[in-house]
């Protein structure tokens, strides 16, 4: 396997609805963002791959639209995934260890306002047994969380206790949509939106987009100071169907652990996309993190979830903080479907 690391990061502040800026107009700015940090010119890049989705945007073939943001002519070996942006990174990794080029740069935007997300996403389920039942993410989390509270792992306070936790580390973060620190008190002071889900329980509807440049072995060494190294990546999927899994429980996350090399080791950080509150808990305990590791120093999901953005960025904020010097291993992942239904495990570390 070659060594493989990111280099660079860059994303914009996530806000509950951007009104000024179409699919290009999200994607530019954090293209060029990424590629001035990675010291590198546009025609320098040897595979460019994106994640978003049509369904968000409401018309067919949007990443086509985008690619005027990378500037595709002359015309650039490109690819693109209708999911999470951490998938595609999945994919430019995978194509780096071919040999044939050194850089890679990926990138993901999604407007989740411009719809009723909740009816969006009821497109994702079984088409013929659950969808037409009308349960949406929120819906479906709910019963997660209530699984999770009757199995005695999690309570309500300790839901909106975490929530409150992350919302004091979004503070620091100028990206984040949810930054006001409020205490658990006030948190479980507001309404039900899916009982046992409060809105602090659940993800802030987002706008976004994030970009990530990976670059190989010495061509990495020689464009940055301090690389984040993946030493292991790997995603797995449960099965399609709710009533065949445990929801209390993440398989996919723990089998993608084991073969990224994340289970049992020490990690100083831990980027976790958890878009409800209460699967940080299962995330932690499919990773089997101890109470040592920082989890989600950058707010999480819980204080912006731009759909389609917020897997890359678990990944692009924890390699930024090895970059810059705030810890030498972490793990990050990223989810994508209902109740933790698709997972990836990535392992980064810097050098000493």
């Amino acid at each position: 396997m070659r060594d493989v690391a990111i280099i660079a990061f860059a994303q914009l502040p996530s806000v509950r609805r951007d009104v000024t800026r179409e699919e290009v107009e999200l994607v530019q700015p954090v293209v060029a963002a990424a590629l001035a940090q990675a010291h590198l010119r546009r025609e320098d890049v040897g595979f460019t791959v994106s994640g978003s989705c049509d369904y968000l945007l409401g018309r067919p073939f949007s990443f086509v639209m985008a690619l005027d943001a990378v500037a595709p002519w002359p015309p650039i070996h490109e690819s693109h995934v209708e999911m999470d942006g951490a998938w595609a990174l999945w994919e430019a990794w995978v194509r780096l260890q071919a040999g044939d080029i050194d850089t890679a740069l990926i990138y993901a935007y999604g407007k989740s306002s411009l719809g009723d997300l909740p009816e969006v996403l009821v497109q994702q389920l079984d088409p013929y047994v659950v969808a037409p039942l009308g349960a949406d993410a929120v819906g479906l989390a709910a019963l997660q969380a209530r699984a999770l509270i009757d199995a005695g792992r999690v309570t309500e306070r300790g839901l909106a206790e975490l929530a409150a936790a992350r919302r004091r580390q979004a503070a620091d973060n100028p990206c984040a949509q949810r930054r006001a620190p409020r205490s658990a008190d006030e948190l479980l002071a507001e309404p039900y939106q899916v009982a046992p889900l409060r809105a602090h329980a659940c993800p802030p509807i987002s706008d976004g987009a994030c970009a990530v440049v990976l670059a190989a072995g010495d061509t990495a060494r020689r464009l940055v100071s301090s690389p984040a190294w993946i030493r292991g990546i790997d995603h797995r999927i449960e099965p399609h169907q709710l009533g065949m899994r445990d929801l209390t429980a993440s398989p996919s996350t723990r089998l993608a652990a084991e073969r990224a090399g994340a289970l049992g080791g020490r990690f100083d950080l831990a980027e976790l996309h958890a878009p409800f509150a209460h699967q940080e808990v299962i995330l932690r305990d499919a990773l089997g993190l101890d109470d040592g590791v920082a989890i989600n120093p950058s707010g999480g999901a819980l204080s912006a979830n731009p759909m389609m953005v917020a897997g890359l960025a678990r990944l692009g904020e924890a390699a930024t903080r090895l970059m810059t010097g705030q810890g030498r291993r972490a793990v990050a992942h990223a989810t994508s479907g209902p109740c933790l239904q698709h997972n990836l495990v990535c392992v980064l570390e810097r050098d000493v």
